[in-house]
């Protein structure tokens, strides 16, 4: 099984080129590619296919000709990954597959619009934001309001006073299941300057992650909400880095490096 290796600020990720849709790929084997001591290790599996070949996603053939399948490092399914999408776009161009510029990705969240040129970052429209109101999450015995974010998957994103960097994320945050049916990935957000925040994230499927493309997104909302905003650039400091969100009338932005570091054959 031939893969590559890639990260957008340090969200990383296996990508498995399947232009013909014939790898199976089932919750266990994707588990073990994301295993950090047994396989290659991973946030999750960027699986590669024509999008006419997918009944999921067939409808978007005629707006992207690829299909960001995307898997959590724990198998499950997910709609969709903000950083992942740029990693996954990056891999298109340098791969030969798509040329340098604008074009649709399609995922289980719709389609991507994403922008890029030979190098450097990639730019990715995420569509409106949807916001469902208010809901709580418990880490560590503290009790943290929030906002319900829909990206396409579902955030749980909170303006906290307690220093994000001294949270146990070690464990999964609770939320109220009858709110978040799914699962929900939960972001605890400190603000720390003009349209700035700082931000950590716990993903379904997948735990602590080194950043979260859909939750910075998230977190620029829910930042904004406070401030009483609702367009503006924010920009969003993860554990691996900065992006930057931009936020207007119609639908979000989202901007950040996305590098491909390694590629070869895996055997589970």
């Amino acid at each position: 099984m031939r893969f590559v290796k890639g990260h957008g600020t340090e969200n990383d990720f296996v990508i498995l080129p399947d232009p013909d849709g014939e790898l199976d790929l089932p919750a266990a084997r994707v588990a073990a590619i994301c295993d950090r001591r047994a396989g290659i290790g991973a946030d999750g599996v960027l699986h590669v296919m024509r999008t006419k070949l997918s009944p999921e996603v067939a409808g978007q053939a005629g707006e992207a000709e690829w299909f960001m399948d995307y898997r959590n490092a724990d198998g499950s399914v997910a709609e969709m990954c903000g950083n992942g999408v740029r990693v996954f776009a990056r891999y298109l161009v340098d791969a030969g597959l798509a040329g340098a510029g604008e074009f649709g990705v399609a995922t289980r969240g719709g389609v991507k619009r994403v922008r890029l040129a030979e190098t450097g970052d990639v730019t990715v429209d995420m569509g409106r934001p949807r916001v469902f109101g208010g809901s709580a999450t418990t880490v560590a015995g503290r009790h943290y309001e929030g906002l319900h974010v829909d990206m396409g998957n579902p955030h749980l994103a909170c303006v906290i006073g307690d220093p994000v960097a001294q949270l146990d994320l070690t464990r999964q945050p609770a939320f109220d299941p009858g709110v978040f049916p799914a699962g929900v990935n939960i972001e605890l957000l400190n603000p720390v300057g003009e349209r700035r925040v700082v931000m950590r994230v716990f993903e379904r499927g997948s735990g602590e992650t080194r950043s979260c493309g859909t939750g910075a997104v998230a977190s620029a909302v829910a930042a904004a909400h406070l401030a009483g905003e609702s367009t503006g650039t924010w920009a969003v400091e993860i554990l691996g880095g900065t992006v930057s969100v931009t936020l207007d009338e119609h639908t979000s932005y989202l901007a950040g490096p996305a590098v491909l570091v390694a590629s070869g054959e895996l055997s589970l």
